[in-house]
């Protein structure tokens, strides 16, 4: 691989890096910059390229966030406990299904997750969160199989959609969603490259390469959300929604 690759790569693992620790989606970043740069790869050889230099950046920025905000353990254990598990089946069947059928629910789920927190505009904003006891572990098992099976097997907007769950079904503000959320992908991205580890070449060297540089930006982000609050976590969270949505539109209907 050129020089000119390796510091493209690079720049595009800063870039996840910082936009993941505070909304995620550094996957929307790094795969189609892995594409680019190495046309030749498979798809599984990039993917678990692209998991092992998040899972630096994503376990860095849920270090710092651990560090300075109360996180809901009691609903972000059994959720990660269950995303990790399940996302290593959805890994095991990016094989096995089409993934064309799922654009169009996905761009559907987004719509309306982008709509309503347009319209609630103070969701996320307060924080609302309060123990349900076993409520709470039932809705965290079945979210985190739900979302981990997702980023297992198809993956993009991952992060968005369990900083709406947090914020949504367990009244969190959008700082702590975002932090929670954290904590999860580093199950789901622990799990996705075990399978990539074992049954794709993954590019050892290209992805520690990146995870300097995703490092690197997962510390700038987490240090832009602490630093500014909900209130610009809620506004990112916007902005990539509304990005995504126009991916899966242009994936969809092209």
């Amino acid at each position: 691989m050129e020089l000119a690759g390796i510091l493209f790569l690079c720049a595009a693992a800063f870039l996840a890096g910082l936009v993941d620790a505070v909304v995620g989606g550094g996957g929307l970043i790094q795969i189609p910059a892995l594409f680019s740069v190495v046309p030749g790869a498979s798809p599984a050889t990039l993917f678990g390229t692209n998991k092992l230099s998040a899972i630096f950046g994503t376990a860095s920025a849920a270090w710092r966030y651990a560090r300075r905000i109360d996180i809901p353990w009691t609903a972000v254990l059994p959720l990660a406990a269950s995303a990790l598990a399940s996302s290593y089946l959805g890994a095991m069947t990016v094989t096995l299904l089409p993934k064309a059928w799922l654009r169009p629910l996905m761009l559907t789920l987004l719509v309306v997750m982008t709509a309503y927190t347009f319209v609630k505009k103070d969701l996320g904003i307060g924080d609302r969160y309060c123990r349900r006891g076993l409520r709470e572990f039932l809705l965290a098992l079945f979210f985190g199989g739900l979302i981990g099976f997702y980023d297992g097997f198809f993956g993009p907007g991952t992060g968005s959609f369990l900083i709406f769950m947090f914020v949504r079904f367990f009244g969190l503000d959008f700082l702590r969603a975002s932090a929670s959320a954290k904590i999860v992908n580093v199950g789901t991205n622990l799990s996705a490259l075990a399978f990539f580890g074992f049954h794709a070449d993954v590019m050892i060297a290209t992805g520690l390469a990146m995870a300097v540089f995703n490092v690197a930006g997962a510390v700038t982000g987490s240090h832009l959300a602490l630093r500014h609050g909900a209130g610009m976590v809620r506004g990112v969270f916007l902005l990539a929604s509304c990005a995504l949505i126009l991916k899966f539109s242009w994936d969809t209907f092209r």
